[in-house]
């Protein structure tokens, strides 16, 4: 791109105006006809500025004067330069047919001209005809390309090596080229027709280069075009820029345009906007210049939302600076007529839209730009509602782009779209998933997803049982695919809030972690959309200022956000939401006072109340409850909520009279039947009859399903609890007590399957048959299986509980311990003796199991909270008082080296409470086992066990006294040990450490150095490139200093470029490092011949000369003393036999463009090379190498240098 942003290279040497274009600059203004008449000299001036709008007169002059070719041709031209190429045309024609008995080489180049007007008419002719004219009539594209075909060839079959005709000959098969249609043969292939025209077309112009010695630039630009077209970028970018090179005047047309053009398609944008920006610092009025800058802004207002002050400054500098000139100079233009048909369309001008597609499809001869107008044409039909048209429009575009696998993505989506308005899913669905297999088109996924999305949707709210989770695996797949682009700050893609709103949908029932994640998304976007305006100013603090400018989001948004807060326990944060979300209803019934907000308002009302509720507020939910019932006296679930509340709170008198007369004025309201039916099971849950048609419980649920519903789940679930009750209390002694009890729990599976079955869902139906399994089948792993899938749903500490029966069953005691802690950490449940005395069972088998001291003390703990939890409750004192007994048991029966004399009085003290404690239970009228049971545990550990642990802490006593120095011993032993050991750790800490400590120094010390031979390479490039620079005597800038050419000894050889490894060792010399180096060879003279000379020299500088002085003037100096320079092309013919040899292992060395004053660098695989810098001392043999003089060494530094550090 130097051709593009060095002015000296776009202009003449000293230049300060732009180059002009040269086309027509031969055309004079007037010609002068000689005439027959009477004075010999007799002629008549023609104008060529203001020429007859009719050239028959003038055609009848020069056939009646026998006029030459050259003014048959210089009026055409003029014509032409007029933009009249029908009057060109038929000069030239009128002409080829007076000049028809001449010499036909005569007029071979009136032909060629010919041939060059119609391609000239082909460009502006409409691509298809016009509506209303004859397809037979029509002149257009093809039409002229037919005409110009056939003047080609009678100018080829005079003389078919006229170098003119091979350009034109590349031209017209580019031109038919572009008129090709593309077949659907895959993405990214040029079809094989149109391949062979481009392939003829580029050997055309190859021709025309060759003939002209490569000096045709006309022919390079039709070169570059053809690669462009294949496909082919990089080869095309070097074509357009050898033009720039060669040529840097040549404007028209203006190689800078292809430049930025393939820029573009490689993907280097700003270096196409600096291309086409230099085009119109040439030409402002360049058209394509005009409307490819256009575009180029166009597509960066895309990248940016449309929010942002920027887009609007991009979207209108694209629009009215760049696209409305260029329409200004030429309203036919289809790039322009498209660009400009998008705009209109987003305007809704659609009568301007279908004007200025129809000129895009019309005009072109790209088909990509006649894609664009048919789409735009669909995109028109598709709004005002013409489906069949739009249809027919989109698959214009499509197939103008290839179709089928290749084809116009947008045009494709849009078909798409058609189908999903016509109500064909399926169709709209195979057509987005085959635009998603050829590229992951982000509209396509979302779309896709969201039909997906809908099924799903419309199953759930239709209760259907169709299995709908592949579909929702392909929505959940396509949007958040979707979603994982926004990430990418290199596709620049805006989160979209219809598709995190569809994804927390999909994820509401089993991820609703996600889905409030996705709403906790959608909240921010909304948030990001509040104008600065309405933002706080007087806020600082950022959880404060987003409370407040929630009242501006959608209410429906923050109360979904609240009650997934609510679901996930986080009840403050849901409060926190719903008074947000009424906020927000506040704030739109100020701005509309039409809009009706009363339902959001009651619901979200309800939900608040419930959270203040799960809070204990209950006094304000009360409040919340009583002023929805002030405005709506006849919503149920307020008074639901109350009556539950009163219960609650006055659980004798207040609460159970709310409740029943809530039940009598709405018996039929199945909420307030179930909550009825719970609070029925409170009352009689301690006095249950043994029938259970006779419970009140059973009878209310049995007549909801009989009267009301028979399909109310929660009636199903409660007779499916009552008769797991009544089969755990049956008897189970005989065979046919065992058969009634089975019957029983098989009675209650029936009503959980049935709930399933209308809900399969129902985690507490699932929960009972998982519970009857247990109980009657004893089938715990199946069991297990079910509450840990039904664990996250319901929070219960029940299902901890059951969990922790489940595992201790299974005699997995540590998880079954972990489930029950779970169950004491749930609200209300710290100090349930239940769970205590289920930790306390556990605790105890842990400690028979593993003979485990520990875990008896446990469960004493736990069996004395229970106690604790529950004084009156006799079973509890029996479980603390059994747990002393089977302590005291365990302790004795351990041998004494196990045991201690502290152990022992420990169980001794717990046996006697135990006894106390069995003694006064025995006396209780309601023992938790037979009295006589009762007794004679005591007994037995009165008698038995008291005396076994008196022998046992005498013998403990006397085992220690006897070996306590050996204890003391081993005890210190012990402790030595651990102090060994924790000395050996903190001395590996320590050496860790200093390890550390190492490394670090060392790798501040490598960087310190690193940075200080980066430093003074950068001086050392800074003085070199000083030492360069002179001052122009003419301009007194600063400017790099050129090198003179000296004579050449007898047979020196020019120096060659140097290796790889002789680069490292210079750079190693200069950053002052003392290494052996390899010795550099001595440079030998040849035998001189007569036509010997010397290369032009580098610059040497001794390193034994004085330092003060300039090493630039020594070096002109010495070459001022040499003998006078041989021309350059003695010097050209010299320099392939003088090459000096520098390392045995390097083959052909490239040569070094003397003329241009710079040494070209060859491309390794991982640095340049740089140029061996010649030493003519003798003296530089030494082993020490010194520093190198030759400026061209200092880019030789870089990675290689920092590895050999």
């Amino acid at each position: 791109m130097s051709a593009l942003r060095n002015g000296a290279m776009n202009g003449t040497n000293g230049a300060t105006s732009a180059p002009v274009s040269k086309r027509f600059s031969d055309i004079p203004a007037a010609i002068d006809v000689p005439v027959q008449g009477e004075a010999e000299d007799e002629a008549v001036e023609i104008d060529l500025l203001e020429l007859f709008d009719d050239p028959t007169e003038l055609c009848t002059l020069f056939e009646n004067e026998r006029a030459a070719r050259t003014y048959w041709m210089t009026v055409a031209l003029a014509y032409a330069k007029q933009k009249k190429i029908d009057h060109a045309i038929e000069m030239l024609v009128r002409g080829g047919n007076a000049m028809r008995d001449n010499n036909p080489r005569e007029k071979l180049s009136m032909i060629g001209c010919l041939c060059w007007m119609y391609l000239w008419k082909s460009r502006e002719a409409p691509r298809v005809p016009p509506d209303g004219e004859l397809a037979s009539e029509a002149k257009t594209k093809e039409y002229y390309l037919q005409l110009a075909t056939s003047t080609l060839n009678d100018a080829s079959r005079i003389n078919p090596a006229f170098p003119p005709l091979f350009l034109a000959r590349g031209v017209l098969q580019l031109l038919r080229a572009s008129l090709q249609t593309p077949k659907a043969s895959g993405h990214g292939q040029v079809d094989s027709e149109k391949a062979d025209l481009l392939r003829s077309a580029l050997k055309a112009f190859e021709d025309a280069i060759r003939v002209s010695q490569g000096k045709n630039m006309l022919a390079v630009m039709g070169k570059a075009r053809t690669f462009f077209s294949l496909g082919k970028y990089p080869e095309s970018l070097a074509c357009y820029q050898e033009v720039l090179q060669k040529m840097p005047d040549f404007v028209d047309p203006d190689p800078r345009i292809g430049i930025g053009s393939c820029f573009w398609q490689l993907g280097f944008k700003d270096d196409a906007k600096l291309a086409w920006e230099r085009c119109l610092e040439i030409n402002p009025d360049h058209k394509v210049g005009n409307i490819l800058l256009g575009l180029y802004y166009l597509d960066a207002s895309g990248h940016i939302p449309t929010n942002s002050p920027d887009f609007l400054r991009l979207y209108k500098k694209a629009m009215t600076e760049y696209t409305q000139k260029s329409f200004k100079l030429d309203k036919n233009m289809p790039l322009t007529c498209a660009t400009f048909a998008g705009y209109f369309l987003s305007r809704k001008q659609l009568s301007t839209v279908d004007s200025l597609a129809h000129k895009a499809i019309q005009y072109t001869d790209v088909n990509a730009i006649a894609s664009d107008g048919w789409y735009l044409l669909a995109r028109k039909e598709h709004y005002t509602g013409d489906p069949e048209r739009a249809s027919d429009f989109y698959r214009r575009a499509d197939d103008a782009r290839g179709g089928a696998e290749r084809g116009y993505l947008p045009a494709k989506f849009g078909a798409a779209q058609l189908a999903v308005l016509r109500g064909d899913l399926g169709e709209a669905k195979l057509r987005l998933e085959k635009m998603i297999q050829q590229s992951k088109n982000h509209e396509a996924m979302i779309l896709l997803g969201t039909l997906y999305a809908e099924e799903v949707f419309a199953n759930e709210e239709a209760d259907g049982k169709e299995d709908k989770s592949a579909e929702m695996k392909k929505a959940i797949s396509l949007l958040e695919g979707v979603r994982g682009s926004w990430k990418d700050s290199k596709k620049g893609m805006s989160p979209d809030a219809a598709v995190l709103l569809n994804l927390a949908r999909l994820y509401e029932h089993e991820f609703p972690e996600r889905a409030q994640q996705c709403l906790i998304q959608v909240e921010q976007l909304e948030l990001d959309q509040v104008p600065e305006d309405d933002h706080p100013t007087d806020l600082t603090n950022e959880a404060e200022k987003r409370a407040a400018l929630r009242k501006f989001l959608p209410p429906q948004l923050l109360n979904n956000i609240g009650c997934f807060y609510s679901q996930s326990e986080k009840h403050e944060q849901a409060s926190e939401m719903f008074e947000a979300a009424l906020g927000a209803c506040m704030k739109i019934g100020e701005k509309d006072q039409e809009i009706d907000t009363d339902a959001l308002v009651t619901t979200i009302s309800f939900n608040l109340g419930r959270s203040y509720e799960s809070q204990g507020l209950y006094d304000r939910s009360i409040e919340v409850y009583e002023g929805l019932l002030k405005r709506h006296d006849d919503y149920t679930d307020a008074r639901t909520r109350l009556a539950y509340i009163k219960l609650r709170k006055n659980p004798n008198k207040e609460g159970p009279d709310a409740v029943s007369k809530l039940y009598q004025e709405n018996p039929q309201d199945l909420e307030v039947r179930a909550l009825y039916g719970w609070y029925m099971g409170k009352v009689h849950s301690r006095k249950r009859p043994q029938n259970i048609n006779e419970d009140h419980e059973f009878r209310h649920y049995k007549h909801t399903l009989q009267n009301y519903d028979k399909h109310d789940r929660y009636a199903l679930v409660g007779m499916g609890n009552l008769y797991l009750i009544q089969a755990r209390e049956m008897r189970r002694e005989t065979d046919s007590d065992k058969a009634k009890r089975s019957a029983t729990y098989s009675k209650a599976v029936e009503f959980f399957e049935k709930a399933l079955s209308l809900d399969p869902k129902n985690a507490y139906a699932a929960q009972g048959i998982a519970i009857a399994m247990v109980e009657d089948k004893k089938d715990y792993k199946t069991a297990l299986g079910v509450f840990v899938k039904i664990r996250d749903t319901i929070r219960d500490a029940h299902v901890y509980v059951n969990l922790g029966h489940i595992y201790a069953e299974l005699r997995q005691y540590s998880k079954a311990i972990e489930n029950y802690e779970a169950a004491l950490s749930k609200e209300g449940k710290a100090n349930d003796p239940v769970i205590l005395a289920c930790l306390g069972r556990t605790w105890l088998n842990k400690g028979r199991s593993e003979k485990l001291l520990d875990a008896y003390h446990e469960a004493l703990k736990y069996a004395q909270k229970a106690l604790e939890a529950a004084p009156d409750q006799v079973h509890y004192k029996f479980n603390v008082a059994f747990v002393q007994i089977q302590m005291a048991t365990t302790v004795y029966g351990l041998n004494e080296n196990q045991r201690t004399l502290a152990q022992l009085q420990e169980a001794a003290t717990g046996l006697e409470s135990a006894i106390s404690a069995l003694d006064e239970i025995a006396s209780h009228p309601q023992t938790p086992y037979p009295k006589h049971d009762v007794e004679q545990r005591a007994n037995m550990a009165r008698n038995t066990q008291r005396k076994q642990l008196e022998r046992a802490i005498a013998s403990q006593k006397e085992y220690e006294e006897r070996n306590k120095e050996k204890l003391q011993a081993a005890l210190e032993q012990r402790q030595a040990e651990l102090r060994k050991r924790e000395e050996e750790r903190q001395k590996a800490l320590e050496k860790e450490r200093e390890r550390q400590e190492k490394i670090r120094k060392e790798r501040e010390e490598i960087a310190a150095r690193d940075r200080e031979i980066a430093e003074r390479r950068a001086e050392e490039d800074r003085a070199r490139q000083e030492a360069e620079m002179t001052t122009d005597s003419e301009t007194g800038d600063k400017v790099k200093r050129k090198k003179k050419p000296a004579p050449r000894g007898d047979g020196e050889s020019r120096p060659k470029r140097g290796s790889r490894k002789k680069k490292a060792e210079t750079d190693g010399d200069e950053s002052g490092e003392e290494r052996p180096t390899k010795k550099k060879r001595r440079l030998t003279k040849k035998d001189t011949t007569a036509n010997s000379k010397y290369k032009s020299a580098e610059i040497i500088v001794d390193s034994d000369e004085d330092s003060d002085e300039d090493a630039l003037d020594r070096a002109e100096r010495a070459l001022e003393k040499a003998s006078s320079p041989l021309s350059d092309a003695e010097e050209k013919r010299g320099d392939d036999d003088e090459k000096m040899e520098v390392d045995d292992n390097r083959g052909d060395d490239e040569e070094e463009d003397e003329d241009a004053g710079v040494t070209r660098r060859q491309q390794s695989s991982r640095s340049r090379r740089g140029r061996v810098v010649e030493s003519d001392e003798e003296e530089d043999e030494d082993d020490q190498a010194r520093p190198a003089a030759d400026t061209s060494m200092a880019d030789l530094g870089g990675d290689d240098d920092d590895n050999e550090e």
